[in-house]
């Protein structure tokens, strides 16, 4: 079995780690960049007397220098203490472990109905490729990546939830069966544009392989057409479908805003807008960084699937 070299290791966490400290340094610096002092925007709706102006200044380091300060908010960053929110001034960390529960669970539903369907799909529509069957799966597909997850989240809600009562409205639910049924919806939702994209690498990636010598020898030794489908043409086509179900799953972990908000679900993405809106800077931070860490965390963990599936991938020239 083929195993990925320890140099290429370090290297990945490295690069993983100096990406994360530039997304940092930018997140950081958005307590600059926005409208007003940093006084005012970290007192939020309290009064700007001269005591709390002062209490500011001391419990965020203002008067540091810039550098100093990022210093001190990175380090306090890595033992997980984001301070306080300035909108309900609970502290960061308690709303995101509150929070991101819900969105990990949402993510991954969507994520296995993308891969589940997605991809018996693509195979399928590449087996009976130009026939009616494959136009058609097609045609679903484009119009799967063509309609935003909120839009069709607003439709399956109208139809399943308001018109037949197949569904709430609205809501998280308790126990396993009940988070299940309140997440089936967006999950669909969020799962469609995702499914779309994957049936179309998956049966492009298909055709390309069913085309290949290599395929045309193994049915000509008269191996059977469900071996030849699993062994040899999807195995050699899982690259693009690995590298699109990365990125998809990072996207359906980081990317749920519009899906929370339709479905009134209390996860990270409805966190995010109720943060931005309001200003609250630490939590914008504290959510941009967790958002960071998954998507880098996820590719490093898509390009070590790579040798997994194709022992011919060396990383002997690989660059970090």
């Amino acid at each position: 079995m083929t195993t990925v070299p320890l140099s290429y290791l370090v290297r990945r966490l490295l690069a993983l780690v100096l990406v994360i400290v530039v997304i940092s340094f930018v997140v950081f610096s958005l307590l600059y960049l926005a409208p007003g002092s940093p006084e005012q925007i970290l007192l939020g709706a309290r009064p700007a007397t001269p005591e709390t102006i002062k209490a500011i200044r001391n419990e965020y380091h203002l008067n540091d220098s810039f550098l100093a300060q990022y210093k001190t908010w990175a380090v306090n960053a890595l033992h997980l203490n984001f301070g306080r929110s300035i909108r309900t001034n609970e502290p960061v960390t308690t709303a995101l472990k509150e929070r991101f529960g819900l969105t990990l669970q949402l993510g991954v539903f969507a994520f296995l109905i993308t891969m589940l369907l997605g991809v018996p799909l693509g195979i399928f529509a590449a087996v009976r490729k130009q026939s009616t069957l494959d136009r058609g799966v097609v045609g679903l597909s484009v119009i799967g990546i063509s309609v935003p997850a909120f839009a069709s989240g607003i439709l399956l809600l109208y139809v399943f939830a308001v018109e037949l009562g197949w569904f709430p409205v609205f809501g998280q639910g308790s126990g396993v069966l009940g988070r299940v049924h309140h997440l089936a919806l967006p999950a669909i939702a969020l799962a469609l544009t995702g499914m779309g994209l994957v049936l179309k690498l998956t049966r492009t990636a298909m055709i390309t392989a069913l085309e290949t010598d290599y395929v045309t020898f193994a049915r000509a030794r008269g191996i059977s057409e469900r071996r030849v489908l699993t062994h040899y043409a999807l195995r050699n086509a899982l690259i693009p479908i690995v590298t699109a179900g990365g990125l998809l799953l990072a996207y359906m972990l980081a990317g749920t805003v519009l899906v929370e908000v339709t479905f009134a679900l209390p996860g990270m993405g409805s966190l995010l807008v109720d943060s931005v809106q309001s200003l609250d800077l630490p939590m914008v931070q504290a959510l941009a960084i967790l958002i960071a860490l998954i998507v880098v965390l996820i590719n490093l963990l898509t390009d070590l699937i790579y040798v997994l599936i194709d022992p011919r991938i060396t990383f002997t020239k690989t660059r970090a």
